[in-house]
């Protein structure tokens, strides 16, 4: 019987044993890379056709408030109104006549022109977890209560049911999160993962602050003193372990690992990828235009994953309930929500235009629900479903448009009211996804992906 071949420390590839199990296995194998280590091939075909728009979209960019801002005091003024409803901050003029948002987001004033604000954005939810659920997932959350966290139970977010819909294994994940996870203590806020789909096609999740000289994702950094060549040979190495799992891979699960593996190396390998973290290819001057806060940075991170190709990702703008402003709300914008805010995403229109990003990706900019007409005796605004809004351009969208209207005090709307069912049906359309696509769970269950509409006049500039 002929002797098995040993893997000493010093072999010939370059690569100690115990780099292998160190990057071979930890970094190849899943850890910090979720639901694109797991894609499959197979996927459910959406009905419907897309033939009639001109230009199908890319991709997806949700600047996603956390929390909830206040409608009143940035997108939808009410100067007229008695003090305790329109507060303390002042409308300025827009670059669209007639148009005025809040002193406090002066550059997105000037920029108007580049995107539609939806003022009749409205729900029943008055709760953070199952609002999120309906807005980043554009269903109810199934079963839902207050404070009900996330279970495999509830529907996909955006960028899994693309990943389902659309799979792909260039080594690109079609959804990235990022800077932070929504959770708090016990509570996991659902909207965040693929839900019933599975595991597998749950998005990237990105946590840590890329305005920090050593932000770095770990998953895609290699261990010290190895490059992409020397990776390309740890295959071979890695070849070598596998060939020797002989009873492992009479395993099927075993085989879903090697091509989960296979899938791996081409993210890592991928430069292109890799190099999307990377800010500090950015300029000096670029990295100041969005600000040098986790807000800008993110933003800028976010424009790069979509240049090379990630279909969806979302930016959480602060950690959960960051603009909950119950009590304080008016320095708390003032002085620390819109500032960075305003900076980052006016710079965010201004860069993906240049770079003709624009035209082909959606940008969408929201909370999970708005705030209270009358301001709380905290002097701050409290919870409020059933007005709120969003903020919509690129990907055919006509900006400088204001589409709906709320009544005296903001408190209902006025004109037809949009749901988050039909933000999903848009975000869908602009993914080239059909509303009526069919998703299955995990017991092979159907369903259809979305009962919302697209909201027409984004694109026509007739609204309704």
């Amino acid at each position: 019987m002929p002797a098995r071949r040993q893997l000493s420390h010093n072999h010939t590839l370059g690569i100690g044993r115990r780099e292998v199990l160190q990057v071979g296995y930890s970094g190849l194998l899943g850890a910090g890379l979720p639901a694109i280590l797991s894609q499959q091939a197979q996927a459910a075909k959406a009905k419907g056709s897309t033939t009639d728009q001109p230009k199908r979209p890319k991709s997806v960019l949700i600047v996603f408030l956390t929390g909830a801002p206040s409608h009143h005091d940035t997108f939808d003024m009410k100067p007229d109104a008695p003090v305790e409803i329109r507060g303390e901050f002042k409308p300025i003029a827009t670059s669209v006549p007639g148009v005025h948002f809040s002193e406090h987001i002066p550059q997105l004033a000037k920029r108007s022109d580049k995107y539609a604000v939806i003022r009749t954005l409205s729900h029943s939810d008055n709760n953070h977890l199952m609002s999120t659920h309906h807005l980043l997932t554009g269903n109810k959350q199934p079963g839902a209560f207050f404070d009900k966290v996330a279970s495999r139970d509830d529907w996909p977010c955006y960028s899994s049911a693309c990943s389902y819909l659309r799979p792909r294994r260039d080594g690109i994940p079609s959804g990235v999160n990022l800077p932070t996870f929504l959770l708090q203590g016990p509570l996991t806020w659902p909207g965040q993962h693929a839900g019933f789909l599975g595991p597998k096609y749950d998005p990237w999740q990105i946590t840590g602050d890329p305005n920090k000289k050593d932000f770095r994702v770990e998953s895609l950094t290699l261990a010290s003193g190895i490059d992409v060549s020397r990776l390309e040979k740890r295959q071979e190495l890695l070849a070598e372990v596998n060939r020797q799992q002989q009873r492992i891979g009479e395993v099927a699960e075993a085989r879903r690992l090697s091509d989960d593996q296979q899938l791996a190396f081409s993210i890592l390998t991928s430069s292109k990828l890799a190099q999307a973290f990377q800010l500090n290819r950015e300029s000096d001057a670029m990295r100041d235009r969005y600000g040098r806060h986790t807000t800008g940075q993110s933003l800028l991170l976010a424009r790069r994953l979509v240049q090379v190709g990630v279909p969806v990702v979302q930016t959480n703008i602060g950690r959960v309930q960051n603009w909950d402003s119950h009590g304080n709300i008016f320095p708390t914008l003032k002085n620390r929500l819109l500032p960075p805010l305003d900076q980052g995403v006016a710079a965010l229109l201004d860069d993906m235009e240049s770079l003709g990003l624009l035209d082909e990706t959606l940008v969408v900019m929201l909370g999970e629900f708005g705030r209270t007409p009358k301001i709380n005796k905290g002097k701050g605004r409290d919870h409020w479903g059933p007005c709120f809004f969003g903020l919509f351009a690129g990907a055919g969208v006509q900006g400088g448009q204001v589409i709906g209207k709320s009544d005296a005090i903001g408190a209902y709307p006025v004109t037809r009211a949009y749901s988050p069912n039909d933000v999903g049906a848009t975000i869908y359309g602009a993914l080239g996804i059909p509303a009526e696509a069919v998703v299955r769970d995990r017991l092979n269950r159907p369903a259809r992906l979305n009962t919302g509409t697209v909201i027409e006049p984004l694109y026509t500039g007739a609204a309704s």
